[in-house]
């Protein structure tokens, strides 16, 4: 049974396209491959607006979710390059390329970098009841308790399963994974102390940082956040060549109009200098960078091969 707010979210949605078809203006799709309060979500509800004002048009977001961000990535593959569809893309569509066997389009070949949006490292959050305050202290407690303690994720396949994948490899634990469908669940079942921990990105993390009912114990960048300088790496706490990070961006179907490309690469950028949007991704500790296409292209194959090789390391596989 739909629920209100997706019956609300549905009806405004018709009620858009309704009238755009009335008044022949054309609509963008900004498809988001989660759960609503998502990663993702949030940081497209938080510039579809402006993005709509740049470009001259209505946009709207419509969630997709679904294994693993695969069944709203597959619907906008398939989607006409001229159909205005894009999705909300970031380290969970190339790490899907790696983990599943086998996948209804090719994360590589079936998309048109549109514009890059900005990058976000993760954080290392615990149950307070944990006795552990250090990534390494975590790690023995886990290897103390084989099979008793449970990992929150957005889903198999995101980047918050396979982020804490790869930490249990590499520190050789055993964490029984929890899927669910958006980071905001995953990190409730910690709260609640159905789950022991979550590997979140930043955007969901934040809100958390002097919240006594969940421990921030170590973020997943190389360096630490300037969003939280308080907490330590994870390399440096515990686990020495540790390292996950995600980009953002927008992705089209292959074969979309170059034209297009320019046009919404050309708003994005203007996006990412408005003082307004610069503040809601710092409040969502994203790094923002516009960037050409082509470059957007670069990064998307350098990262594919930097996924790979995190998926072989972590060991995660889904057929």
């Amino acid at each position: 049974m739909m629920d209100r707010r997706d019956f609300l979210a549905t009806s405004l949605a018709l009620s858009a396209g309704a009238t755009l078809a009335q008044t022949g203006a054309r609509l963008t799709r900004i498809v988001v491959p989660f759960a609503p309060g998502g990663v993702q979500d949030i940081l497209a509800r938080s510039m579809s607006t402006e993005l709509g004002a740049a470009l001259g048009q209505t946009v709207i977001v419509e969630n997709r979710p679904g294994a693993g961000g695969t069944v709203g990535t597959a619907y906008v593959a398939k989607s006409a390059p001229d159909s205005g569809t894009m999705v909300l893309a970031a380290a969970s569509h190339n790490i899907s390329g790696s983990l599943y066997t086998k996948l209804p389009y090719s994360p590589q070949k079936d998309f048109a970098p549109m514009a890059h949006i900005g990058t976000a490292g993760y954080v290392l959050m615990i149950h307070p009841d944990v006795p552990a305050k250090t990534a390494a202290e975590f790690i023995r407690y886990a290897k103390a308790n084989p099979g008793k303690m449970n990992y929150a994720t957005a889903g198999v396949g995101s980047a918050t399963h396979l982020s804490m994948a790869y930490f249990n490899g590499l520190a050789g634990i055993d964490l029984v994974h929890l899927p669910l469908k958006a980071t905001g669940e995953a990190i409730n079942e910690v709260i609640s102390g159905r789950a022991q921990a979550v590997i979140a990105a930043s955007i969901g993390a934040l809100a958390f940082a002097k919240d006594s009912r969940i421990r921030l114990i170590g973020v997943t960048s190389p360096k630490r956040s300037r969003y939280l300088p308080d907490v330590p790496t994870i390399a440096e706490s515990g686990l020495s060549g540790y390292q996950f990070d995600s980009w953002f961006g927008l992705l089209g179907p292959a074969g979309t109009p170059a034209a297009e490309i320019s046009r919404v690469n050309a708003a994005m950028g203007k996006l990412l200098k408005d003082p307004v949007i610069l503040e809601r991704l710092d409040k969502q500790g994203i790094e923002p960078q516009a960037m050409s296409n082509a470059d957007f292209g670069r990064l998307l194959a350098t990262d594919y091969e930097r996924m790979a090789n995190v998926v072989k390391a972590s060991g995660a596989k889904v057929e």
